[in-house]
């Protein structure tokens, strides 16, 4: 279901341009079409208002929550069902934040990333991604939403760019609160200063060596740290917006006083912001999670070094939610998610 199909059907049905605002508005902000003064039976054209059950259901039912594994810190990742039977992972983050996925599966192949291990299955729709904001928002208010879920952003670009336009308007997302998360790629430098809706940048470093950076991410675009940085610097320069570089530390590979080191070479007078988050350990992969102390003893030395640095802790470290960990978990007991789907 692509966003675009979704307006040819309220075209169908004589829908203005001033219509299918409404329509797409009350859908992605959850709110029942009666209220306000423009009420369905005086605003909207007598077709659409026929059909307006049936397209709810329809737009209702482009995902469905299969299940949803709370924290204790605020946060929940949700196991969201696609029509075709394919799953991605939507997480619920603290102080209004969602994060969404693009990609069922990914082809980075990021070495420490379990959505990875199962390469590229398919593109998730634009209409998909706008749906896991508008499920989201029949939990809990929704004010950010991050493109960091499962799969690579660029990899999908004119859904993902579709769903951040939706989503920057109609949505009533202001537009630094919409992260797109890249590993790196040209097309992402070119297409967003081109956008009418510009959203926040957010780049995945994870080291300042170029060669290590080849063994953590082997199917990114070949672009060393520096380039990606002074990529990333153009864009936080035009849009006025820091760009937020994403460090997953990995214990004994990338924290390191070298890599201190080439963080502030990298980033110290530049528009930008580090997250480092320490690794969500995956029981069968070789990488660790570091002890807290030490992250925020890493943490410190760069702020102390004039990079602005803010330490996370990765949602759903509790319930072994890190991304791709709940699909994989669904899939392997396939008995279990039959039994959810019927119960839903």
């Amino acid at each position: 279901m692509q966003i675009e199909s979704i307006r040819q059907r309220l075209r169908g049905l004589g829908a203005l341009p001033i219509h299918e605002q409404r329509v797409l508005r009350d859908w992605l902000q959850a709110l029942p079409h009666d209220r306000g003064r423009r009420r369905p039976d005086d605003f909207l054209p007598k077709p659409l208002r026929a059909a307006l059950p049936a397209i709810d259901e329809e737009l209702r039912s482009i995902v469905r929550l299969i299940s949803s594994h709370s924290t204790d810190d605020t946060s929940a990742r949700l196991l969201v069902g696609l029509a075709d039977g394919q799953t991605i992972e939507s997480v619920l983050l603290p102080r209004g934040g969602v994060c969404v996925s693009s990609q069922v599966g990914c082809a980075v192949g990021c070495q420490f990333c379990m959505t990875g291990r199962s390469g590229l299955i398919r593109q998730v729709s634009s209409g998909e991604i706008v749906a896991q904001v508008a499920l989201a928002r029949t939990i809990r208010p929704v004010r950010k939403v991050v493109f960091m879920g499962m799969g690579e952003p660029a990899h999908n670009l004119d859904n993902v760019m579709d769903a951040i336009a939706l989503l920057g308007t109609e949505g009533n997302i202001g537009h630094k609160n919409l992260v797109f998360s890249t590993v790196g790629d040209p097309r992402v430098f070119e297409r967003l200063p081109q956008a009418l809706v510009k959203p926040a940048l957010a780049l995945s470093l994870h080291t300042t060596k170029p060669a290590l950076r080849e063994l953590l991410l082997p199917r990114a675009p070949r672009m060393t740290p520096s380039e990606l940085v002074e990529l990333g610097e153009r864009y936080a320069r035009l849009t006025h917006h820091p760009v937020q570089y994403q460090w997953t530390l990995l214990d004994g590979v990338n924290d390191g006083d070298d890599e201190i080191d080439g963080i502030v070479a990298l980033l110290k007078d530049k528009y930008a912001v580090l997250n480092m988050i320490p690794y969500n350990t995956i029981p069968d992969l070789r990488f660790r999670r570091p002890s807290w102390d030490k992250a925020q003893h890493i943490a410190r030395v760069l702020h102390g070094r004039s990079v602005l640095t803010k330490l996370r802790d990765s949602a759903g470290q509790d319930v072994d939610g890190g991304c791709g960990q709940l699909r994989a978990r669904a899939a392997g007991s396939g008995a279990q998610v039959i039994a959810l789907r019927r119960a839903g």
